[in-house]
């Protein structure tokens, strides 16, 4: 177990929690705490600040809400690994991590065929009912949960499988298959996280998360998948460069 010497002033008017928080904060940022170390229970916390386990719980949750540490079940609480920042680009997250020197893996969740939603039909120029593959997939970096990934692709364009898939990104797949993605459309937005997204990202219920929808066209300007995505806002960010015209 790992912590840093905390030292709190109860004759201060800063809560308790919060300076045990900062003080923590502080050893993140100056290296003192490493990604992937381990901090002491709440209970043996509790006993060496001789603090309650609610003010100990409350610091902990902060930290988790800055996005500084991380909860894992059957591993305890550790110091979390650098924000995933991503370019708005026209890339697929799989190349991106691997470029940042992530190791990025993938559970498939579903992979079937389905007929098509109206509103997936209007995205994809395709007709409502045809066939098309539906797939949702769960994102990690460096083994930690970072996004829940949710696509649709005409049936008769591209052949995909669960190796497939959690070997490679869905854009590598499509290129092996012929596929030159030339452009997409995209709408990038935020929303707070459902009991059943936050349990499978690690995130408490209503914890921030960044939504990305895009469907991408290729170089002949057919669509050729439609995308609902989302990533943890605690773990991850866009960044965009702009110019003046």
């Amino acid at each position: 177990m790992t912590g840093p010497e905390i030292a709190v002033d109860r004759s201060s008017p800063v809560p308790l929690y919060f300076q045990v928080a900062e003080q923590f904060a502080a050893a993140i940022q100056r290296g003192e705490l490493a990604p992937g170390d381990r901090l002491d229970s709440e209970l043996q916390l509790a006993d060496r600040l001789g603090l309650s386990r609610p003010t100990v719980r409350q610091a902990i949750q902060h930290l988790v809400d800055k996005g500084l540490i991380v909860r894992r079940r059957g591993v305890g609480t550790q110091v979390a690994r650098g924000e995933v920042r991503r370019s708005v680009e026209l890339t697929s997250l799989h190349d991106d991590l691997l470029r940042a020197g992530r190791k990025p893996s993938t559970s498939v969740l579903e992979l079937t065929t389905v007929s098509c939603p109206s509103a997936v039909a209007a995205a994809l120029d395709v007709a409502v009912g045809s066939e098309v593959w539906h797939l949702r997939r769960l994102r990690f970096s460096d083994g930690e949960p970072l996004a829940v990934m949710e696509n649709w692709l005409p049936a008769d364009r591209v052949r995909l499988t669960m190796d497939g898939l959690q070997a490679g990104g869905l854009y590598a797949t499509l290129r092996a298959a012929g596929i030159r993605i030339r452009g997409a459309h995209q709408r990038i937005g935020a929303r707070a996280a459902t009991a059943a997204e936050a349990q499978m990202l690690g995130e408490r219920r209503g914890a921030p998360l960044l939504t990305m929808t895009r469907t991408a066209y290729d170089d002949q300007g057919r669509f050729v998948e439609h995308g609902a995505h989302i990533y943890r806002g605690t773990r991850y960010s866009l960044e965009v460069t702009v110019a003046e015209r």
